[in-house]
């Protein structure tokens, strides 16, 4: 069997360029090299030498009109490279395998705003692309249910597996060490100290989060990483843009969010994995995936529901049940990126053969 991989992008990022450097390193250890088509590719990184790429150029196009045909060039690139089943990170018409780590109307839903031209070309696209394929792979019970109420995707077809996080990098320290790294960022003792680890301030709800530590008369402080912020209150700091983000949780009380919609959010069960816990939004879909100890949630809508949290959050570290000793029980799955290729392709020879010739 020849797997296939379609994305926009192959390189290091975050989503799906993420997503889909862990399939590649899942594949690997399975001894499985894939096809991978793509617009363009970073040849610089190891896992470069793990695929068989193919590039698909796009720089003549227009912007609107490049995915509609990238999706019909990699059904026919599919059929030449003897791809048998493809994985579709990006959408096409030709994925097998389509994974969703979320919708354009559940974006535009959340977002309040009307479609447009160029949004109904993506939701057409974005429609085939689900309904082509025989497995259709939601990052979170969220997205699972978007995809059955707006896209008609139907259960048989529809598996729910969380997206992988890798343990060996995500992981606790010991004492020493993180009291190192809490020097490292200059967290004062007996400070209660937050990540709020972010590039889109706005959609991660940095605004909330701002007015709320502002205000607060905890001894308190929000680490920004990511995109710099502006603020006059000596609750809230930037650390910068962080190529160490398993060091920040490891070094914090806490790691924080306020977005009004994520479809699932790889933060969560990152920080949890190095023995941080989370406040964090109902509305995350990584919350789903996690235990009480390891997530307080709050109502974005309630101002007062973020302070409650915050306040919750000061008081376990003042009590010392903050930390997460045994991180992976606080996850309801196996996080690990061997485990999740597995799943996927066992998922894929659960498809009746019959329907996979369809």
């Amino acid at each position: 069997m020849k797997l296939g991989i379609a994305c926009h992008r192959f390189g290091y990022g975050g989503g799906m360029e993420r997503y889909t450097m862990d399939l590649v390193k899942g594949l690997r250890e399975l001894g499985i090299r894939p096809v991978v088509f793509a617009r363009s590719f970073d040849t610089a990184i190891p896992e470069y030498q793990s695929i068989e790429p193919v590039r698909i150029a796009v720089w003549a196009l227009p912007g609107k009109v490049r995915d509609h045909y990238v999706s019909a060039r990699v059904r026919a690139l599919k059929a030449r490279h003897g791809v048998d089943v493809l994985i579709g990170c990006s959408r096409t018409v030709a994925s097998d395998i389509a994974i969703c780590g979320g919708t354009h109307l559940g974006h535009l839903r959340h977002a309040g705003r009307p479609a447009t031209r160029w949004d109904r070309w993506q939701v057409a696209l974005e429609r085939a692309h689900y309904a082509h394929a025989h497995v259709v792979v939601a990052h979170s019970q969220l997205m699972a249910d978007e995809l059955r109420r707006f896209y008609g995707v139907p259960d048989e077809r529809l598996q729910v597996l969380y997206p992988p996080v890798d343990p060996g990098t995500f992981c606790p320290v010991d004492g020493e060490k993180r009291a190192a790294l809490r020097r490292a960022l200059a967290i004062p003792d007996g400070t209660v100290a937050f990540l709020f680890p972010s590039t889109g301030h706005e959609r991660k709800g940095y605004p909330l989060l701002e007015a709320c530590f502002a205000a607060s008369e905890l001894p308190v402080s929000l680490l920004v990483a990511g995109r710099p912020v502006e603020s006059q209150s000596p609750r809230i700091r930037y650390i910068g843009y962080r190529q160490d983000l398993h060091d920040c949780y490891r070094a914090v009380d806490f790691t924080i969010l306020a977005s009004r919609y994520e479809p699932f959010g790889l933060v969560g069960p990152e920080s949890v994995l190095c023995g941080t816990p989370t406040v964090l939004p109902r509305g995350i879909g990584s919350t789903e995936t996690l235990s009480a100890d390891a997530c307080l949630g709050f109502d974005v809508d309630r101002p007062d529901s973020l302070a409650d949290a915050v306040s919750q959050a000061v008081a376990r570290v003042r009590q010392s049940r903050a930390r997460l000793v045994q991180p992976l029980d606080h996850l309801n799955y196996l996080p690990g990126v061997r485990a999740h290729v597995e799943a996927l392709l066992a998922r894929w020879q659960a498809v009746p053969p019959l329907s996979r010739a369809q």
